[in-house]
């Protein structure tokens, strides 16, 4: 038989496959991606903040328990405590430039009543300036009132 007499078509091959719209795979993605993100930001900021918290927690302990400390060392170091837990679990903006009164006002704000402002929580303001040291049962109280403190910011919600 003659090719040339057949009537054949040459090969013609498929159309080029467009970029839009596009597959189901890249929707799921673009969609999962952010919302992964996200989570992940979310558990991160979570993780790190109950972190700080039982840290923080085992800290103030160990300041307790410290015997070769005084109690002004020891008021200075909750002082010290106390800061870094604030700046750790709130927006840095929000709590780091805070001294004297607005301090003793945003710690009260996790917490009931008034402690520091007006209660034994007042001693972290003035005690720097006193010309005598705290007592101990001042010393015991303010110790109970950062616990109870640090409580407070484990059950806030993030």
């Amino acid at each position: 038989m003659n090719p040339t007499l057949l009537d054949l078509k040459d090969i013609h091959e498929p159309e080029v496959i467009g970029w839009w719209p596009p597959a189901i795979g890249w929707w799921i993605l673009a969609v999962c991606l952010p919302l992964l993100i996200i989570f992940f930001i979310w558990l991160y900021k979570k993780l790190t903040r109950k972190t700080a918290l039982k840290t923080a927690g085992k800290i103030l302990i160990q300041i307790k328990q410290d015997t070769t400390r005084d109690n002004l060392e020891k008021l200075c170091a909750i002082s010290v405590l106390l800061r870094r837990v604030a700046i750790s679990v709130s927006p840095r903006s929000k709590a780091a430039g805070l001294t004297g009164r607005h301090w003793l006002v945003f710690l009260d704000s996790s917490v009931n009543a008034e402690p520091f402002t007006e209660g034994i929580g007042q001693l972290l303001a003035d005690a720097p300036y006193r010309k005598i040291p705290p007592t101990e049962l001042e010393i015991s109280q303010l110790f109970d009132l950062c616990e109870h403190w640090l409580n407070s910011q484990a059950k806030q919600k993030t």
